[in-house]
């Protein structure tokens, strides 16, 4: 039987950010996927916001150009143009971008395992067996310690015990390509409750790619007829006539906030496990690369010392202290279930004395809260050992 310090079960952005940190910390990581190629089956739009931009070295080949505009829709479709000096947004080409971080993964000295189903796991003595349906064949391996990144509906936080997500809205876009781009890239939002009932429908064009999608409750919504109801409303706005059609995507998206009871001596949960999606935007690509930096250093630090005194950093609670404000504004999105209040909140918008509210949430910098020490670096090796391959005295973890 194969033996691993630690197990990452979900190769999507979390999952390859906290196998390359561990393996970095000289940690045998063994990282597990469904899929043999990471290009297939991408389920996020890819919007990367200008606080992950600047924190966290993403390789600039596999992103769009930079993004500074942002129009809103009400459901009369009446505009409120949004501008910021900085770049705020960029769309990463996330399967190619997969595939690379995969690549730094296995330089990092992570081992990779594609076509490979979970089937569970179990305790063990000094750790847990992980059951595997590798490419048709049953295998178990040992872990000291197992990473729960299999998304919003996670088998492995239920199998270590963990919290589970309970709300989530459902997401469909098509991606196309070959769409001329009119004026500079731009973010599209439309609120309709008809449309997207919980949530929004978008066109994200940077004139590489253009993303159609619709989101919502799943009891409300009928995602492909409503993305092809959206689709059709759009001539006009977004030049879609002879654009080729290169992608479909689609999946869950937990909008409860992170979740209380997120790590345990087995295991912990990242990402969409661990519901890291803000509640209120259902941005979940900055959380994921925070909380997973935030669990390479308390998993390390846990297994090195074998004191699970360092697991109390990593606890949910924490962070749900931070995400009051947008609990709320979810309770208020929620609560306005009819177009006439949603109209009515985007003309008090449109007034310039508010304008401000609505520059705050598509370009404020409170995606998720701070989870490392300030002195955190861009770089990813400044979090893996030094180069005799000893591992670095722990940097001091922070949660503010």
């Amino acid at each position: 039987m194969q033996r691993f310090d630690v197990v990452v079960v979900g190769a999507g952005l979390a999952g390859l950010q906290c196998a390359r940190l561990l393996a970095g910390h000289g940690l045998t990581v063994l990282l597990v996927d469904r899929k043999q190629s990471l290009e297939q089956g991408v389920h996020t739009t890819g919007i990367f916001v200008r606080r992950s931009l600047e924190d966290f070295s993403l390789p600039p080949a596999f992103l769009g150009p930079p993004i500074r505009h942002v129009t809103l829709y009400s459901p009369a479709r009446r505009q409120l143009q949004l501008e910021s000096p900085h770049d705020e947004f960029r769309i990463g080409h996330m399967g190619p971008l997969y595939s690379r971080l995969l690549k730094d993964c296995q330089a990092a000295g992570a081992n990779w395992l594609g076509s490979s189903v979970y089937l569970g796991t179990e305790p063990a003595a000094g750790g847990s067996l992980v059951r595997l349906n590798v490419n048709g064949s049953i295998d178990t391996v040992f872990a000291r310690y197992v990473v729960a990144a299999d998304g919003a509906a996670s088998h492995v936080a239920r199998d270590l015990g963990l919290d589970a997500n309970r709300r989530w809205i459902v997401g469909v876009e098509e991606v196309f390509a070959d769409a001329p781009l009119s004026g500079p890239p731009r973010l599209h939002v439309f609120l309709d409750r008809r449309l997207a009932p919980g949530y929004i429908a978008w066109v994200a064009e940077d004139g590489q790619a253009v993303h159609v999608g619709v989101g919502g409750y799943a009891a409300g919504l009928q995602p492909a007829s409503a993305l092809h109801r959206f689709r059709s409303s759009l001539a006009g706005l977004v030049p879609l006539e002879n654009a080729r059609l290169v992608e479909r995507r689609g999946g869950r998206i937990p909008v409860g906030g992170i979740l209380p009871n997120i790590a345990n001596a087995r295991g912990l949960a990242i990402g969409d496990a661990a519901g890291a999606v803000s509640p209120l935007t259902a941005g979940g690509l900055d959380p994921c690369l925070r909380l997973s930096e935030l669990a390479a250093k308390v998993i390390w630090k846990y297994l090195t010392s074998g004191d699970p005194v360092h697991l109390a950093a990593y606890d949910g609670r924490l962070f749900r202290r931070r995400f009051l404000a947008r609990r709320a504004l979810r309770a208020a999105y929620d609560w306005a279930g009819y177009n006439p209040i949603l109209e009515a909140g985007c003309s008090v918008l449109r007034l310039p004395w508010c304008k401000g509210v609505a520059e705050r949430v598509f370009f404020g910098r409170g995606s998720f809260p701070d989870v490392l020490s300030p002195s955190h670096s861009r770089s990813v090796a400044a979090v893996r050992p030094a180069s005799s391959g000893k591992p670095q005295k722990p940097q001091a973890v922070a949660v503010n």
